[in-house]
């Protein structure tokens, strides 16, 4: 068995080498901690010598860094592809909200990873991230102001309400587990509900 995984291992390309590293750092980070995971712990986790670690990544910094671009560029890209599809402003939100809780179950380790470790990344990528992060709010926020102009949403803060999106979606991976008796997107379908419909008996939806 071992014998075919090195196997295996060697067959790798080198950017396939560095996808699995980026996992392996994401789930270990997610268990230990970023400041409690050492390298050591990364190159045991994938099989390598510590030496040919640094080869692909020459410090813990840079694979932090790449768990983080992956996150945001996997959602940005996610919409962006979307949008193209002639989707309301309203399913668009209710994606979008998806995206984020199903990346709990597929990628749980880059969420933690992202929402509580950005302040460790070096000044120059946390900028570089946050453009992104930036970018990304801005989408939400573009899609909210749509669907108010066009009447399907009432007149409200765009802004705010990005914020109140982002804020129902964001912590969930802290209580979340999979395998309850909800599936993410499930969730996500939920806190769709209560933000675009409110949790009064008067305004809820006809689906509900």
């Amino acid at each position: 068995m071992r014998t075919a995984q090195r196997a295996a291992r060697r067959r790798m390309s080198p950017s396939e080498r560095r996808q699995q590293i980026v996992t392996s750092a994401a789930d270990l980070f997610d268990e230990g901690g970023y400041t409690s995971t050492t390298m050591d712990d990364i190159a045991r986790g994938v099989g390598l010598a510590k030496p040919t670690l640094y080869h692909y990544f020459p410090s813990k910094d840079e694979i932090l860094h790449a768990i983080h671009e992956e996150f945001i560029d996997l959602l940005i890209n996610r919409h962006e592809q979307r949008t193209a599809t002639g989707l309301g402003p309203e399913q668009l939100l209710l994606e979008v909200m998806a995206d984020i809780l199903e990346l709990m179950e597929t990628h749980r380790g880059h969420v933690r990873v992202f929402f509580e470790h950005h302040r460790e990344l070096p000044s120059s990528e946390r900028e570089a991230i946050k453009v992104k992060r930036d970018k990304y709010e801005q989408f939400v926020e573009e899609l909210i102001t749509e669907g108010i102009r066009k009447g399907i949403f009432r007149e409200t803060d765009p802004h705010l309400a990005t914020l109140a999106t982002f804020g129902m979606c964001n912590w969930a991976y802290q209580w979340y587990r999979a395998g309850g008796t909800l599936r993410s997107r499930e969730v996500a379908y939920q806190f769709w509900n209560y933000l675009v419909y409110g949790i009064s008996a008067s305004s809820a939806s006809p689906t509900s």
